[in-house]
């Protein structure tokens, strides 16, 4: 089960990513996302790492709920 929440965690944090992203780089052109190698690591790392918070926080409040 706790797999089950930490991929469910994974997957919304992963859109939660993408929204903030959607929301920050709003004002960019296509091709500057494009082009600018520094700009798709720099977010897309910040994509990831928002997923992988968002997976570690539901696996502790899955636990902290249901196993304490």
């Amino acid at each position: 089960m706790i797999y089950l929440v930490g991929t469910i965690g994974f997957i919304c944090g992963f859109f939660l990513g993408q929204t903030i992203l959607l929301k920050i780089l709003r004002n960019v052109s296509n091709e500057e996302l494009l082009d600018n190698k520094s700009l798709q690591w720099k977010y897309g790392m910040l994509n990831w790492l928002i997923a992988v918070l968002t997976a570690a926080s539901a696996v502790w409040l899955y636990n902290m709920y249901f196993f304490n």
